[in-house]
């Protein structure tokens, strides 16, 4: 998910975490996929704040749907 930054630019989105109600920036994002309903190259992705990396997480992995969670480009990230 993302909005416009407040410079008002629109091609310098600002990525802001999946998490319903979350407005914090993204510095996660969680590539996953529905092996029933996408080909084994299908990504999606759902972008974590720190605060929701763990929670979004385990909510695709206890489903088998995560595949990998790498840092948002740019962003400063923790090492969990």
């Amino acid at each position: 998910m993302s909005i416009p930054s407040p410079s008002g630019d629109a091609a310098d989105p600002e990525l802001i975490c999946s998490a319903r109600g979350c407005r914090a920036p993204a510095r996660w994002a969680l590539r996953w996929r529905n092996p029933r309903l996408h080909d084994a190259e299908r990504r999606k992705t759902w972008l974590a704040c720190a605060e929701h990396r763990a929670t979004l997480g385990d909510f695709l992995d206890a489903r088998g749907f995560l595949r990998e969670v790498v840092p948002v480009s740019g962003s400063p990230t923790l090492d969990v």
